[in-house]
């Protein structure tokens, strides 16, 4: 579930959802697990329709919500219809995907058995489940989870589970239609007992006898089956947008398109991370070398009649090497030397000078340069 709602958002029975204003509704922990690395610039982003604001193209989603929550959608000459799947049983069949990336689809069809309806009910055979996860098409037919009990002499169908996309009162009239067309002998009456406990739970009373003879309930059944939404077909078409051009994909194609881009999210993010880092890293440097060489740095801030030549004398200050490795330590001045060249002498860049620049009296104070120290011993650690 991706939303965590508060009132009235519609139910099993057909009841439409309540009105905007009577309702709330906000992000599950599996939605926020969707948008999650979002802004570490993980993803590409596209103007919205009126070009107001950028958009991402898709979702840095740490779980393939294409397949858990299924998808459906019609196109020109073309439709997409991807069946709600088991979240446990499609991350076992990428945890096995990732550990064997030549295994077979039917070796995945016995982690991942089938489509997992929420409305429950039985899918009848796997030969359509098989051909689905093997070409990218297929139907499937799905039949209500009934059975038949006998009470006090008379046999009754019990009806718990509906086919997907069915609403409970849609099935209870039409059940109740063809009892009255006669299309259906042998109903007598059609009770609605679900509640909370049970959403789907409907009797349906059978005669004992009619003018035809003995009531079969399996007969009554296997007629309901035919003639009433109990049972129905499900159309499976895996199509999806694969660097966005559309393409039908098997079960293993599917995971191994998550996989990469997952494998694509978590560059980008650890560039992202890593450039930032660097960033500070810099940054760190030369506020640390500004306090080996605090009495010039002042003097020349002081003596300056504006920010800008401040900054342009500040980056002349000439940095010896020994400076630096003080400064620095020996490890943290191996790395700058890496990034710098090695050199008798060394000047301060502009993103330096107008950090040096944004100093406060306050941070001048011994306890202010080993806190830089930490950050900057903690920042190359992060870096490797």
């Amino acid at each position: 579930v991706l939303v965590d709602k508060q009132g009235n958002f519609g139910s099993i029975a057909g009841l439409p959802a309540a009105a905007m204003r009577y309702t709330e509704a906000r992000m599950s922990p599996f939605a926020s697990l969707m948008l999650e690395d979002l802004n570490l610039d993980t993803v590409d982003y596209m103007p919205t329709y009126d070009e107001r604001r950028l958009e991402p193209t898709v979702l840095p989603s740490k779980f393939p919500n294409l397949l858990v929550n299924g998808a459906g959608g019609i196109a020109v000459g073309m439709a997409t219809s991807i069946p709600p799947h088991n979240l446990g049983e499609v991350c076992d069949a990428l945890v096995r995907v990732i550990d064997q990336p030549d295994v077979s689809v039917d070796e995945l069809l016995d982690i991942v058995q089938g489509p997992d309806f929420p409305t429950g009910g039985i899918i009848c055979g796997r030969s359509g489940i098989r051909r689905a996860y093997h070409t990218g098409r297929s139907t499937v037919v799905v039949r209500a989870r009934c059975h038949i009990e006998e009470n006090k002499g008379r046999h009754r169908i019990v009806i718990t589970e509906i086919p997907y996309q069915q609403n409970r009162d849609r099935v209870v009239e039409k059940i109740a239609q063809l009892a009255a067309e006669k299309k259906v002998v042998g109903i007598d009456d059609v009770r609605d007992f679900s509640d909370l406990k049970e959403p789907v739970r409907l009797i349906l009373e059978l005669s004992s006898r009619t003018k035809q003879g003995e009531v079969d309930p399996e007969v009554v059944l296997n007629q309901l089956y035919q003639y009433s939404p109990l049972q129905d077909t499900f159309s499976i078409i895996l199509l999806a947008l694969v660097d966005g051009k559309p393409r039908e994909l098997s079960l293993k194609e599917l995971c191994d398109e998550f996989i990469r881009h997952r494998l694509t999210v978590i560059r980008r993010r650890t560039r992202f991370l890593l450039n930032r880092a660097y960033t500070r890293k810099h940054t760190v440097e030369g506020l640390l070398l500004a306090y080996a060489n605090i009495d010039e740095i002042i003097r020349i801030i002081r003596t300056s009649s504006t920010q800008a030549e401040a900054k342009e004398r500040l980056m002349g200050v000439e940095c010896p090497a020994s400076m630096m490795r003080e400064a620095l330590g020996p490890e943290g001045f191996a790395g700058f030397q890496q990034e710098r060249g090695e050199a008798d002498v060394y000047y301060l860049t502009p993103v330096q000078a107008d950090a040096i620049l944004r100093m406060t009296l306050g941070q001048l104070v011994n306890l202010e340069q080993e806190k830089l120290g930490e950050e900057f011993r903690k920042l190359m650690e992060h870096i490797t």
